[in-house]
């Protein structure tokens, strides 16, 4: 834990958006040139939890039919080269340095994938990095820890014609091995089901020997297993449709599945808002992923929107921008960015920390970052305030953060605005809370509108401070007589509200000197 010359609590050091590595890698496009699709992504913001500056996916289905003929698919070659020649009008539009291109399975496998990179190269001007498939599995490892720096367990990347496992600890990647299970590869066996679950279990038994037995969580990376989660989330008729951190267990996937079996695909595409292409691959994919649970006995499951051009990103990084925490530094980003005080957030955090007394580091992490993003949203209506924090948070594109820890943080923010949760259109997701997390965060916001009133805060000024006695449940507010003015009618009644939210049995304003 590192200490700032205030004693400051801070265990992420300085701003990563300050650092000049962090401006350099400012806005970085990379493309990857998949088996389905092509997709160019521009990396836009703080480096170490970037924003999406620009997200484009064309399904060219370049592994369409490589089976039977052993060559990429040629209206998929058009297509791609049509796609590459475009994103790379894109890239010099945004003045961007260079992409970096990589091309997986289908070029790599293909008999002329040699012949098909060097005519990318001749017509875009671009240089396209054909992987193996243990640079594949690294990448999209990589790609997990930009999300989750310390993470452990499987990562498994499906594709349409190969699927890659790696595993993570301690921020780094190690073991990895590729396989031909992407669905594009055996979905059209001959022999049906059978032959495919038999073609399936082979493989697995040669990732087993290489991978050993994995026992923790596993990692699912790909459109194909997001699509599968999709459909679990309509099953369960889960309130939060956000992709990033969604949980399942084995249970959940066998229940999925049997749902896939026994409904109209069609019917669910249209439920889930899954593209065609996609969900003519879903059921493969399910068949596949019901083997590879029952086969590593994950303890649980977690579906990453982070893989191989996150890695790619993650792969220019120095290590001491890997190990920030991506969570905050993208909330200290859009403070500095969009807050009318930026700083604010930090005086506000020594503010109300007293009234936690006994948080742990991850509950810090979230008061942390609820302090810095208090006042991001300013610009919004005032009558719709509370709903756009409490919708950035739950739906913005922040790394490092469980659902429940979404709803919380939203939560929080919405308090900061509004003096009651009841009445919005958000309730359904108030359930992933349990009944103290619900008061925390009640806690937490009404204490950052009230703190918010005392304008004249700066980080390491103790004119203003908060003392709870949790035993006695006393609430007081310590205020210099010089700064006595700024507690009027208004913030009277906040500080009120924040009283009547802790339970105070008495509450008063100390303005000794």
């Amino acid at each position: 834990m590192q200490q700032d010359s205030h004693g400051h609590w801070d265990p992420f050091g300085h701003p990563l958006f300050d650092d000049p590595k962090a401006r350099a890698l400012s806005r970085v496009g990379v493309v990857d040139i998949g088996s389905n699709s092509v997709r160019m992504v521009v990396f836009d913001g703080a480096a170490r939890s970037p924003a999406y500056f620009f997200n484009e996916k064309i399904l060219c289905g370049l592994g369409a039919g490589m089976a039977e003929t052993g060559r990429l698919n040629p209206e998929g070659r058009s297509r791609a080269l049509r796609a590459l020649r475009r994103f790379q009008h894109l890239a010099d539009s945004m003045d961007l340095p260079h992409l970096s291109i990589v091309a997986t399975a289908a070029m790599r496998d293909a008999e002329d994938g040699p012949e098909f990179r060097a005519q990318l190269e001749q017509e875009t001007g671009c240089k396209v990095w054909v992987i193996d498939g243990d640079e594949e599995a690294r990448l999209s490892a990589q790609g997990v820890l930009l999300g989750w720096p310390a993470s452990y367990g499987l990562v498994c990347d499906i594709g349409g014609s190969s699927m890659e496992l790696a595993e993570i600890h301690d921020g780094k990647v190690g073991r990895r091995i590729t396989s031909p299970l992407g669905p594009l590869k055996f979905k059209d066996l001959d022999g049906g089901r059978k032959e495919r679950e038999k073609y399936i279990r082979k493989e697995l038994k040669t990732l087993v020997k290489h991978m050993g037995t994995q026992r923790d969580r596993l990692f699912l990376v790909g459109g194909s297993w997001r699509a599968i989660a999709k459909v679990d989330m309509i099953r369960r008729d889960y309130p939060l449709h956000v992709l990033h951190e969604y949980r399942m267990d084995a249970r959940a996937v066998e229940k999925t599945i049997e749902f896939i079996e026994e409904h109209d695909i069609e019917e669910l595409r249209r439920l889930c808002g899954i593209s065609a292409t996609r969900m003519a691959l879903v059921p493969y994919a399910a068949e596949v992923l019901a083997q590879v649970v029952d086969t590593f006995e994950p303890k649980d499951i977690a579906i990453s929107s982070y893989g191989i051009r996150e890695g790619l990103l993650f792969e220019q990084m120095p290590q001491d921008l890997r190990d920030r925490d991506p969570l905050i530094e993208a909330c200290r980003f859009a403070e500095a960015k969009d807050a009318r005080i930026p700083g604010a957030g930090r005086a506000l955090y020594d503010f109300v920390m007293p009234l936690f007394p006994h948080a742990d580091k991850p509950q810090k992490r979230l008061i942390k970052a609820a302090c810095l993003l208090h006042d991001v949203s300013w610009r919004a209506h005032p009558d719709y305030r509370a709903e756009v924090c409490f919708d950035n948070a739950t739906r913005a594109n922040l790394g490092g953060l469980k659902h429940w820890e979404r709803v919380f943080l939203g939560l929080a923010l919405l308090f900061r605005y509004r003096n009651k949760s009841e009445g919005t259109r958000f309730e359904s997701l108030y359930g992933l809370l349990d009944e103290r997390q619900h008061r925390e965060a009640e806690v937490l916001g009404k204490a950052l509108r009230f703190g918010a009133m005392l304008w004249s805060m700066k980080p390491g000024d103790d004119r203003a401070k908060l003392i709870w006695q949790e035993a006695a449940q006393d609430l007081t507010l310590q205020l210099s007589s010089d700064n006595e003015a700024l507690f009027g009618e208004a913030a009277e009644s906040r500080f009120k509200s924040l009283a009547t939210a802790l339970d105070a049995q008495s509450f008063q304003v100390d303005t000794g000197d």
